[in-house]
């Protein structure tokens, strides 16, 4: 199939939010959590990625997180394509995708691990989803809490999301969580094991969180992941 690029949005000056549709059909279904692989001929080499949906279903529409990679060979042709461009889709793809939807969940997101999650949490709010979910997102600076405006306004809407933000070069001013993810852990399970827990991000984070839930006792289908890389 063709994806054909509609518009994209600057989150911050390295990440962007795309949008796309697929000319050749009117809907585009997928689970939220699941990802798409794009593929284009750069200088003679067909270049391929995959990247998480960013988004929830909605007829031939998907959205995208990206981070521009310096030196990269493919996400400087996204951040240069103009508005009717084409790429060439495959998918939807994967199993990172809400297993339990009736039971309470912990999500883990650092830097652009957060796309697969703003589809999972839309998705479940919007669906009327009970399950509580707690959301632990990770980044460096305020100005790098990608969709917070989303986050905050489902938090202030649905008694059961939490958001919580955390700042690992956070400055003097501010008054939330600091430090990294993995500092905040005990925090969002409040001392239970009865819950899944989802994890995306840089191998680093995602291997180190799933080890301290296994030194916790929870099972290995407890734990549901995702790297980056």
């Amino acid at each position: 199939m063709t994806a054909r690029f509609t518009g994209s949005q600057e989150l911050t000056p390295d990440v962007r939010h795309f949008s796309f549709e697929v000319p050749e059909t009117e809907s585009f279904p997928f689970t939220p959590g699941q990802w798409v692989s794009l593929s284009r001929e750069i200088n003679g080499k067909k270049i391929t990625r995959a990247y998480s949906i960013a988004s929830t279903p909605a007829g031939n529409r998907f959205d995208l997180c990206l981070n521009r990679v310096q030196d990269g060979l493919f996400s400087p042709f996204l951040f240069d394509l103009t508005e009717g461009s084409a790429v060439e889709l495959k998918g939807p793809y994967g199993t990172f995708v809400i297993r339990h939807p009736d039971r309470d969940m912990v999500m883990v997101a650092t830097g652009t691990g957060i796309a697969p999650f703003r589809s999972m949490v839309e998705h479940h709010l919007a669906s009327g989803g009970a399950a509580k979910v707690t959301l632990v997102f990770g980044v460096r600076y305020p100005e790098n809490i990608l969709y917070r405006a989303d986050f905050e306004r489902w938090q202030a809407r649905h008694p059961n999301f939490t958001f919580l933000p955390t700042l690992s070069r956070a400055p003097e001013d501010w008054t939330g969580r600091r430090g990294h993810v993995q500092h905040h852990l005990d925090d969002a399970l409040a001392s239970r094991t009865d819950v899944d827990v989802y994890i995306c991000g840089l191998k680093a984070m995602v291997d180190d969180v799933r080890e301290r839930l296994k030194a916790k006792g929870f099972d290995r289908k407890q734990i549901i992941y995702e790297k980056y890389d």
